[in-house]
């Protein structure tokens, strides 16, 4: 009798428990990173005497847990991290792309640049007005703006790419210090537990996280510990079980951009490889050559318009002040009309009188030699057309890591029909083994009445 009612004791405790992880997997069937859990249940043997002298494992003890076993498949993550790297890197980096082609046409340069030059011809068609030459002045006035605006959009997205990259690097350091709590937290978990299983859903979260940022590359222990590399296998260390390494973003003075570890090892270089963060130091590469290309443009274009001036006379006579200055220290791009008299355009050249035209007309073949809209035009043209390939990558991309993650959710993810056919099945058996216990109390009850 005694059996009997320990058979159905542990049948109750067992499937109570097969009862609450079905229930687990299905209250955390829409969690993201949620893996299945499944309580295996065995038949628990006792030791009996078979023999004189001898023990055995005799059938009957009733069940137990085994243990807790979580659904995973660490090559579909691995593979699910990759992808979704390649994602946030283009991403990232399209969208700083984005922000260049705001910059080079919202401030409308090089409409300003056309503006300016037509203002040009009418100077030409009588030079000794002062209305076309005040209009051109305020057309100069206007296209320095226009300069101006524009180096300072792509300045400020700079800034704030940089920021960007600080405030990431800040969260890929907190990401590594949770896994070094996490992988001290699986040293002390006992094998089989849902506590064990709970600890591996947030290590593989947390690796998701930071595979959003960088590119990692990961190998686990037997207690299923990760140690994380940052930027491929030969990347540094950025967490392990007893430390992580401190992430900076940093930036040079042409605006170029790094990603550093500081750890035990020492300082290094994190190769830029994959994540959001390797999208930031692609998108400051962009950023920088579009200033660069920009600043030569606009260096250009200051000092050969002041040089053509210098090379004509005004409307009195004298030869032509400078047009256009850029304060010392700033940036090339922070251009300003220092001619604030219209009769000082120069517009005649050489032997003409005062009120030629000379020195316009040379301006024609000026503007041609030194292409400074064709150059504007080329950097607009050939940022659009990086953005339109760009973004083509980003679909494709995002495509893949669909399908990734469809494959790695397929394995871990919580079926709800099968759940509800398990939740039915053990209680059932918790109702069945509930039975037992009635069984062996009635039959108890009815012996103890036998007078």
């Amino acid at each position: 009798m005694t059996d009997l009612l320990g058979i159905g004791v542990t049948g109750v405790r067992a499937y109570q428990t097969a009862l609450s992880t079905t229930s687990e997997n299905i209250s955390n069937a829409a969690t993201p990173g949620y893996s299945r859990r499944t309580a295996v249940v065995e038949e628990f043997r006792t030791t009996g005497i078979a023999g004189i002298g001898q023990m055995t494992l005799l059938a009957g003890g009733g069940v137990r847990i085994a243990g807790v076993t979580r659904a995973a498949d660490d090559f579909r993550a691995a593979q699910a991290r990759t992808t979704g790297s390649d994602v946030a890197r283009s991403a990232s980096g399209v969208a700083w792309i984005d922000r260049i082609e705001g910059a080079l046409s919202g401030n409308q340069l090089s409409d300003r640049l056309i503006t300016f030059f037509a203002s040009a011809k009418n100077v030409a068609a009588d030079p000794s007005a002062t209305a076309p030459r005040t209009v051109l002045l305020e057309d100069a006035r206007s296209l320095a703006a226009g300069f101006n605006s524009t180096g300072r959009a792509l300045a400020g997205a700079a800034d704030e790419l940089a920021a960007q990259g600080r405030d990431m690097a800040a969260q890929l350091g907190d990401l590594g210090t949770s896994m070094v709590r996490i992988n001290q937290g699986l040293t002390r978990a006992a094998e089989g537990s849902s506590a064990r299983a709970q600890l591996l859903d947030e290590r593989d979260r947390t690796l998701e996280s930071m595979s959003a940022l960088v590119d990692v590359d990961t190998s686990f222990d037997s207690l299923g510990r990760a140690v994380v590399r940052a930027g491929g296998s030969a990347g540094p260390v950025i967490a392990d079980v007893e430390r992580s390494a401190v992430i900076s973003f940093v930036t040079n003075a042409s605006g170029e951009a790094a990603i550093a570890a500081s750890g035990p090892a020492g300082h290094a270089v994190v190769p830029a490889t994959g994540g959001a963060m390797a999208g930031l130091v692609d998108g400051a590469l962009k950023i920088a050559g579009a200033r660069e290309r920009l600043n030569t443009i606009a260096t250009d274009f200051v000092g050969q318009m002041n040089d053509w001036q210098a090379q004509g006379k005004t409307l009195t006579g004298a030869a032509g002040p400078a047009m256009f200055g850029v304060a010392a220290g700033a940036a090339p791009t922070e251009i300003s009309v220092v001619l604030d008299d219209p009769r000082g355009v120069a517009a005649a050249y050489g032997t003409e009188g005062a009120r030629g035209n000379g020195n316009l007309t040379r301006l024609v073949d000026l503007r041609a030699s030194a292409g400074w809209e064709t150059r504007f035009d080329d950097l607009t043209t050939e940022n659009a057309a990086l953005l339109k390939t760009r973004r083509g990558v980003v679909e494709a991309q995002t495509a893949i890591h669909g399908a990734a993650t469809a494959a790695r959710d397929e394995m871990t993810g919580v079926d709800l029909d099968e759940e509800a056919v398990n939740l039915i099945r053990f209680q059932q058996a918790y109702q069945a083994s509930s039975r037992i216990i009635q069984v062996a109390r009635d039959i108890l009850q009815t012996i103890i009445d036998i007078r």
